[in-house]
């Protein structure tokens, strides 16, 4: 299944990050659904997946969570709230447990994806625990994007939020221990009518300055 391309466009331009939400309208379940399995859908290197997405309900915790954002509205206001972490470390039980869903989803033998494993292993081992912690964040940020880009094409608004205190969120969230870490959090919903930013010219730099052909 495909979209003209014109459509992607359009969709991507109908995006922008929502500063005003309208709290009276919330996601129909089965969309909500579909984005889900699009964060799970997300790709990473190696397939790793060092990540895990909190789908935050409990309106008391979004509460908590505004204050540790500046009491940015989206917070309480939007439909749906995503905080995405990153794994603090990249041990080889990690390593371990992709290639045993590797092999059970393809029915591949273990033993014929040892090279892999080697592959993965030897390239976490040569980095620090601070490295590894920011390679699996920056992986995260390839689901972000994921997540934002599904809503523009369903026609939902969304906002990533980094003014957070990822800090204040782990613990709200009762990270520390678990072996993940707060990287940036996603609002989404729908746009209020009186949010001035939707209506507000889409600001970039000609092509030529941002794209060369080689």
């Amino acid at each position: 299944m495909t979209i003209q391309p014109n459509d992607l466009l359009a969709a991507l331009r109908f995006r922008y990050a929502t500063k005003a939400f309208d709290p009276a309208r919330k996601i129909p379940a089965e969309t909500w659904d579909a984005f889900e399995k699009s964060l799970v859908l997300t790709p990473s290197s190696f397939g790793l997946q060092p990540w895990k997405f909190f789908v935050v309900e409990n309106p008391e915790i979004r509460e908590k969570l505004k204050a540790a954002s500046w009491n940015q509205p989206q917070l309480i206001d939007a439909s749906h709230l995503v905080v995405l972490t990153a794994r603090t470390d990249l041990t080889q039980a990690d390593i371990d447990s992709w290639i045993a869903r590797l092999s059970e989803i393809q029915g591949t033998p273990i033993e014929a994806l040892a090279g892999l494993s080697g592959m993965i292993s030897s390239f976490s081992s040569a980095m620090t625990p601070a490295e590894k912690q920011a390679w699996n964040t920056r992986q995260v940020y390839i689901a972000l994007g994921q997540l934002m880009t599904s809503a523009a094409v369903l026609g939902i608004d969304s906002c990533p939020l980094e003014g957070i205190s990822p800090a204040d969120y782990d613990t709200i969230l009762g990270l520390p221990g678990t072996g993940y870490a707060t990287a940036v959090a996603c609002a989404l919903g729908y746009r209020s009518p009186e949010d001035k930013y939707a209506v507000a010219p889409k600001a970039r730099f000609l092509d030529a300055q941002v794209i060369e052909h080689v």
